[in-house]
């Protein structure tokens, strides 16, 4: 337990490395590619990231499993939200863009939040599974830029938001765990289906 909270409190350091660099580059395409750079390290380094791993309780359907990746959640949250609290302070040209993101986050419907976080699940998902599957960053490389540009929510990297943009409200309170929900139900989808219609030959 002790290892999971090590590693997922570094793998929120690396999101929000990720989110950093999102907000400060005008060109969106480029922040969207450059965030990359969080999840390529998290997957190399072998750190607990919860939106990386929660696919993976489709395999592992054990009590001891849902406690890690609580725990693991739990890391993420507190290393990003504390982050983008240091950010907010020593960088606060990245406040306001945060407190503009984040407030377009909050406009959305609860039902909206959930089925972009779900979207954004199944990216992270096969970003992963590629990545260790077939020994290869190409998933990283495509799904990161993918689920950015196209709005999709990931949950830990809007905690770091949430932590710049110094947003503070109910409404927030509520976004985050939608954003958590989805992200899980997303990520569970293809492998569940894959059990569903039995094994295939991976090409």
């Amino acid at each position: 337990m002790l290892r999971t909270c090590a590693g997922s409190i570094c793998a929120g350091i690396l999101i929000s490395i990720g989110g950093c660099v999102y907000l400060a580059c005008d060109n969106v395409y480029v922040g969207a590619t450059l965030f990359s750079v969080a999840l390529l390290c998290i997957c190399y380094m072998g750190y607990d990231l919860f939106t990386g791993k929660i696919g993976y309780f489709a395999e592992d359907f054990t009590l001891k499993n849902a406690g890690r990746l609580c725990t693991m959640l739990a890391g993420n949250m507190m290393a990003t939200f504390l982050l983008g609290l240091a950010v907010r302070y020593a960088l606060p040209e990245l406040s306001s863009r945060a407190a503009g993101l984040f407030a377009g986050k909050l406009s959305q419907s609860l039902p909206q939040t959930l089925v972009r976080a779900a979207f954004c699940g199944i990216l992270m998902y096969l970003a992963v599974a590629i990545f260790r599957e077939k020994k290869t960053p190409i998933g990283i490389l495509f799904c990161i830029p993918v689920f950015l540009l196209s709005g999709f929510e990931h949950s830990v990297a809007d905690m770091f938001y949430f932590g710049v943009a110094g947003q503070y409200s109910p409404r927030a309170a509520l976004f985050l765990p939608a954003a958590v929900l989805g992200n899980t139900l997303g990520s569970l989808l293809l492998p569940l289906l894959g059990k569903i219609g039995g094994n295939r030959e991976k090409k």
